[in-house]
């Protein structure tokens, strides 16, 4: 069976405010870590009430302090937005703490609006365009320290300097993002769960283009998906409502808490709504663990991936528990010893 990971946003729910959820992703970890699942990954995104964390390099370091066996890692940490150096430093600190259990994804996004952005960037050295190729390739150097003679930055050390930095993984839901991960030889991961690209092209098109380097000898591809499972169809449809109402009001630019069921339930949908409803529904997968095995299995055929990551975002945190247990049983994780 295919390896299964956890992509975790630090759900805020009507009912939820912002520092329960981060506790809410600490007690998630460790129970998944429990489970076999192989990856927990923590997201960056800003100004967003929907979504507790805007650090996961602080978040990092707490799940992998209560975890034993997990690797842990961003999803991601938000390149432009830092100094290449900055995240150096921070990420080669986390990988001397937990030898072996660090990713370091990296995105092109902002994770957030344009004011938000500017807010963040505002005191870092600002350059015209899109600049995350020239940050990656910084960030890289600080790794090589191959900074030539005469650089302003020769004689700086990104510390602690004994110890390397993490995995590399470029994050991406289009053809531009598959295309670089397979150019520079790292490992890519495909964000299906809001996508407009096709899946199936991105992670074929990286794994046909990989080009091996000294990060990685082979491709490899992580498809994150969102799942909504529960021991009923009917009870899954149930607790996807609340996704749907979300995902209905973020296209509307309505970055709101996760509503309950109830409030979903009782939400007037118009037509046009419930149209796109079912239109976001293709970016979702629901129903029991055979139902949802059965709706994915074309997509992991086609698309070849290495690992499925797996986001749920359900109102209640213990259904969110139980669908990570109910995935991981019918997927055939080995539990592991605490």
């Amino acid at each position: 069976m295919i390896p299964l990971s956890v992509l975790d946003l630090s759900v805020v729910t009507t009912g939820t405010k912002p520092a329960a959820a981060l506790r809410n992703s600490i007690d998630l970890a460790r129970h998944v870590d429990g489970l076999g699942y192989v990856r927990y990954w923590l997201a960056e995104h800003h100004n967003l009430a929907s979504v507790a964390s805007p650090a996961p390099d602080v978040m990092i370091g707490q799940i992998a302090a209560v975890t034993n066996h997990i690797r842990v890692g961003s999803g991601g940490v938000m390149l432009p937005n830092h100094a290449p150096l900055v995240v150096a430093e921070r990420f080669k600190m986390l990988e001397a703490l937990f030898p072996g259990r660090i990713d370091l994804g990296l995105g092109r996004a902002p994770g957030t609006d344009g004011a938000t952005a500017y807010a963040l960037r505002s005191r870092l050295d600002r350059r015209e365009g899109d600049d995350f190729l020239e940050r990656l390739h910084e960030l890289i150097l600080w790794q090589t320290r191959e900074f030539p003679s005469g650089h302003p930055y020769h004689n700086v050390v990104a510390m602690p300097d004994d110890t390397p930095l993490p995995p590399i993984w470029l994050l991406g839901s289009s053809d531009y993002s598959s295309e670089l991960a397979a150019q520079v030889g790292m490992g890519f991961a495909f964000a299906h769960h809001f996508a407009s690209h096709d899946a199936i092209d991105a992670m074929v098109h990286y794994r046909n283009r990989f080009q091996p380097s000294a990060w990685s000898a082979s491709p490899r591809a992580i498809l994150a998906v969102a799942i909504i499972t529960a021991d009923t169809d009917e009870e899954a449809e149930k607790l996807a409502t609340s996704f749907d109402l979300n995902r209905l009001r973020r296209d509307r630019g309505q970055y709101l808490p996760l509503p309950s069921v109830e409030e979903a339930l009782a939400y007037p949908y118009t037509d046009s709504e419930r149209t796109s409803m079912l239109r976001n529904r293709s970016r979702l997968f629901v129903g029991s663990p055979a139902t949802v095995q059965k709706t994915l299995q074309p997509l992991i055929d086609a698309s070849k991936p290495d690992e499925l990551m797996v986001i749920t975002a359900v109102y209640d945190h213990e259904a969110r528990k139980k669908s990570y247990s109910l995935l991981a049983e019918a997927f055939g994780l080995a539990m592991q010893a605490a």
